[in-house]
Formats: C-alpha cells, structure tokens, sequence
C-alpha cells in the first residue's frame, strides 16, 4: 500500500516539475542578465569620441583646404619659424589653435610624420588636396635652401594676394547673379500664378487678343502644365554641359570662349596674367627649377592657354631657348610683357620684371572690377524694367483696347 501511494506520488511529480521547468528556465536567465554588467555612460562617450576621431582621420585623407586658411596657416607658420621655434613646435601650436577639427587632424598627421624622422615636404605630399603643388615645391625649395621660413613667407604673400583678387571678383559677381536670379524667380511666379487670373478675364471678353498677350498666356500656359519637365530639361542641360566642359576638348573650347566673352573676357584674361607672372616669379626667386616652376605654374593657371604656353616654353629652355622667345610668338601675351621679360633676361632680374607685371595687372584687375560693378547696375535696372514692364504691358493692353472701344461707343 506505501509502496503504491510513493509510486502515485512520483508519477504526479514528474509532470509538475516539467511545468515548472519553463518558468525555472526564465527565472534563472532573468538572473543571468542581471548579472551581466551595463555599459557605463562613460564607455557609449568614449566608443563616440573614437568613432568621430576615425571619421576625421578618414575625411583628413581627401579633405580640401581653402585657399584662404592655406594662406594664414602659412603665414602663421612662417612667424613662428621667424621666431626660432623648432618645426615641430610650430605645428603642434597651430594644431591647438586652429577650429576646423579636420585641418587639426592633417596637422597632427604631418607633425607625427616630421617627428619619425621624415621631411617636412614628403609629409604634406601625403596630402595633396590639402597642400597644393605650388606649397609643396616651395617647401622643396625651403628645405633645400635652408631657407624654410623666408620662402614660406614668400608663398604667404602669394596666396593672399590671390585670395584678395579672387575675393574681389566673387564680390563683383555676387550682385548681378542675386538680381537675375529673383527676377527669374519673379518672372516665372507672375507667368504661372498671375497670368492665368488675367486669361481667365480675357477669356470672358470673347474678343480677340494682342499677339504679345497672347503669346504670353500661351506661355504661361506651357509652364504651368510642364514647368517640371521644363526643369528636368534644364538640369540635364547643365549636367550635359558640365560633363562636356570637363573633357578636353570641351575645357578648351570654354577657356578660349571665356578670353572673348565682350564684358568679362578682358578682366579673365587680366587675371590669368597676373596669375602667371606671379607664380612664375615666387618660384623663380625661391630657387625652384626653372623645368619644374613651368610645370608648377601651368597647373595653377587653370588656362589651357597657359598650359600649352608653359609646355612650349619648356621645350624652348630645354633646349636653350629665352622665355621671351616664346613669349613673342604667342597672342595670349601682350606686347608690354613680352618686351619686359625680356628686358628681364637682359639684366638677369626676370623675377623682377615678373613680379612688377603681375602688379599692373592686378592694378589694372582691380579698375576693370570697378569699372564692371558701376556698369553692371545700370544693365540691369534696364533689363528687368524691359522684362517686367514687358509683361505688365502685354497684359494690360486688352484693356487699353477695350477701353478705347468704349470710348469710341460713347
């Protein structure tokens, strides 16, 4: 009878613990977890400061400096070698005051470089959409002489002129493509949301219409119903455009086009120029082979009528040729440079004679920028009276008419 009862005992047993097994099972990974350690707000701070430092360093590799901040990195640098400080020094002080974050990390990289032993220019070599050649062969030129710190002050002098000049120009174009820009806008708000309320009018008149009245409710008519293919057009014109121009033959056809534009191809022409003897003559002095300054300054130009003039010339020298020579032969440069480099080459002072033309032409920049924004405000105060008194006009001139009708009834 016990034995039984034990028997009946167990057999209820077994099924009651396997239903409780879930629950045991839950209970004990519920321990676990709890038992696991939590990330501290301190380890999720640490893992994103890391992470951010690796998307730097990552950017650092291909990140483009402006001219502008090349210009005062340099020239800082410059004062403190000036001032006797030690070329790493002097890197680790811009690397503390400089703000752009991803400029620090190129610093940095370049410091650590110098610091196991290599050069300063084979460090920024290593970042070439940071340094640009012209910095880079200065540097060359710089380590080479011994004279690191007058050259980069030298380059200094050259980028912030460039700077300026370019400043000037933006400054220049920034009125007139502001004022187009909204009269566009404009013009194209009246003929897709105004002129229609003016055909709807028309239409009740049962007359007919002006032709320009006409014509423009027809082409207020068109925009509204295909202003979206209308900008898919003109997208893919520019993208068109843009991917022509980046050819070669493309980017020859728009430097040549731009040197003849009526308003603006002087002044381009002018700074091209300038942009030329300058460069030339900063490397000249800097020692810089006279192969390599070639090389250098067609790059810089961003003129294909440069480039091909630099290549020329180098083939020339090479050979044993003058500057001049080339020069004389070539009707991208005036008659007045031409005499003077060669004058230059006369006297051996070249750089000189470069450097005194690169300073008339921005002179002469700077009068045609001038002369440009006090002409340009007039040309388009009477491009957008044309335009917009245009349109006020063809839609007001079924109005006249009707009123000259009603005044002919009377």
């Amino acid at each position: 009878m016990e034995k039984g009862l034990l028997r009946a005992r167990t057999a209820v047993s077994v099924p009651f613990m396997a239903l409780l097994s879930p629950y045991t099972a839950t209970a004990s990974a519920a321990g676990t977890r709890s038992n696991t350690p939590k990330k501290s707000p301190a380890n999720i701070k640490a893992a994103q400061t890391l992470a951010r430092q690796k998307s730097l360093e990552k950017r650092a590799k291909r990140y483009k400096l402006p001219l502008g901040e090349l210009a005062i990195f340099t020239q800082q640098l410059a004062s403190l070698l000036v001032a006797g400080l030690p070329l790493v020094q002097c890197l680790e002080a811009l690397q503390d005051q400089t703000e752009d974050e991803v400029f620090r990390v190129v610093i940095r990289e370049v410091r650590s470089d110098i610091s196991s032993g290599n050069s300063f220019s084979s460090s920024v070599k290593k970042f070439p959409n940071s340094f640009n050649n012209l910095f880079v062969s200065m540097v060359e030129a710089g380590e080479a002489s011994g004279g690191l710190a007058e050259i980069l002050g030298k380059v200094a002098g050259y980028f912030e002129s460039t700077v300026k000049l370019t400043k000037k120009v933006k400054s220049a174009m920034t009125y007139p493509i502001a004022v187009i820009g909204l009269s566009v806008a404009l013009v194209n708000v009246l003929l897709i949301f105004v002129i229609p309320v003016f055909a709807a009018m028309f239409a009740d008149f049962g007359a007919k219409l002006p032709v320009p009245t006409q014509l423009l409710i027809d082409l207020s008519d068109f925009l509204k119903h295909y202003f979206f293919y209308v900008a898919i057009a003109c997208y893919a014109t520019y993208w068109a455009f843009s991917k022509f121009i980046a050819t070669p033959k493309g980017r020859r056809l728009k430097d040549k086009s731009l040197i003849r534009a009526p308003i603006f191809g002087n002044l381009i022409h002018k700074i091209a120029l300038s942009r030329f003897c300058r460069t030339y003559a900063t490397l000249i002095r800097s020692g810089v082979p006279i192969l390599r300054t070639l090389e250098i300054v067609a790059s810089a130009s961003n003129k294909v009528q440069v480039e091909d003039a630099c290549a020329e010339i180098a083939k020339h020298v090479s050979q044993g040729g003058q500057v001049s020579e080339i020069l004389a032969a070539n009707e991208f440069f005036p008659p007045m440079m031409k005499h003077m480099v060669k004058a230059g080459e006369a006297t051996g002072n070249v750089d000189g004679m470069m450097n005194k033309i690169a300073d008339f032409y921005d002179v002469e920049c700077e009068a045609t920028i001038s002369a440009l924004t006090s002409l340009i405000e007039p040309i388009l105060i009477v491009f957008l009276g044309v335009v917009v008194g245009g349109i006020v006009m063809a839609m007001f001139l079924p109005i006249f008419q009707l009123g000259a009708v009603a005044g002919g009834l009377q």
